[in-house]
């Protein structure tokens, strides 16, 4: 039975290396129970190592871990029965039925009368809304009902952790809706930590995120708090004129933290500043921009960010500085 008080996952400076190639750097978090936690990061940012470390697939190099309060390599085997798993592009056997893959699977955790498993399917095939495709074979289903089957399978033992590898990917829009309702639906039974590269789905479901680069954690948080932080106060300047020399010049203005270059539109440009004082932003940004006479603004705003803007500082901004 779960502890709700107890973190879900708490990892300490968990280090993965292979050879000369540190795949993980000191991975420190915390992930509180009953929440949807989103994991992001660019490819090779580490997602798939700490993934792995954390079912007990490879074993980290240095620092530790625990879920459920067990540690990671001395317990796992107490920790799997606890856990249910979405790989990022599951595989089943096209001839059988959603009912009959469900069933092979719950045998592998319980014993029992036969109508407690049927039982429990139904609840599960529910859960995922697949109850009207239960006894088809799944050889037709669209990419969005396989994932959907996947978290079923997932989902079987009703564990206290669901960790899902790129749930959406792939998907069309409809598909990638309903594999986030059923994840805003496991909300309440589960914690759910899933990788993503897909920030709008992050944005929609998540409580918090995780941002990895370069195998190191570049942020933990409630996304509304990372929306909302002092660094997410940006700029957007539309103008004509040296595009480079304006964006160097804002550059190196004290309290500018980065300049990032947007999409050029009929020989306008387009700048987003993020800024550290939005107040002096506000008084002097525009005239440091029109100090070049040529510069010719044409929009100047103060931007609401999304998670995908957040990201981008985040990462770009540890880029620069490695």
């Amino acid at each position: 039975m779960q502890n709700l008080s107890q973190p879900v996952i708490k990892t300490d400076r968990l280090s993965k290396s292979y050879g000369n190639i540190e795949a993980l750097k000191d991975l420190t978090l915390t992930i509180p129970s009953n929440q949807i936690v989103g994991f992001l990061g660019p490819n090779g940012a580490g997602k798939s190592t700490a993934i792995k470390i954390l079912l007990g697939l490879t074993q980290p190099t240095s620092g530790g871990g625990e879920i459920f309060g067990l540690d990671i390599v001395k317990e796992n085997p107490q920790i799997r029965r606890r856990v249910g798993y979405l790989a990022q592009n599951p595989n089943f056997y096209n001839y059988m039925t959603c009912r009959e893959i469900l069933n092979y699977t719950a045998h592998f955790f319980f014993e029992g009368p036969q109508n407690k498993i049927d039982q429990r399917i139904d609840e599960t095939l529910e859960l995922v809304g697949l109850t009207d495709k239960a006894d088809r074979p799944i050889r037709g289903f669209s990419g969005g009902e396989r994932q959907r089957l996947g978290i079923a399978q997932a989902q079987i033992n009703y564990p206290d952790l669901l960790i899902l590898d790129e749930p959406a990917a792939a998907l069309d829009p409809m598909g990638r809706r309903d594999v986030l309702e059923v994840m805003e639906r496991l909300r309440k039974h589960t914690t759910i930590f899933f990788s993503t590269h897909i920030l709008d789905d992050v944005q929609r479901v998540s409580d918090q995120v995780v941002i990895l680069n370069h195998g190191k954690m570049v942020a933990q948080g409630r996304v509304e708090d990372l929306l909302n932080a002092k660094e997410g106060v940006v700029f957007q300047i539309v103008f004509k004129g040296n595009v480079d020399q304006t964006q160097q010049r804002l550059e190196n203005i004290t309290w500018v933290q980065n300049v990032r270059k947007g999409t050029q539109n009929h020989g306008y440009h387009k700048l987003m500043v993020n800024v550290l004082d939005q107040t002096l932003a506000e008084k002097e940004l525009l005239r440091a921009v029109l100090s070049d006479e040529n510069v010719q603004v044409s929009e100047f705003q103060r931007l609401k960010l999304n998670l995908e803007d957040v990201f981008l500082q985040l990462v770009e901004g540890e880029n620069h500085v490695g």
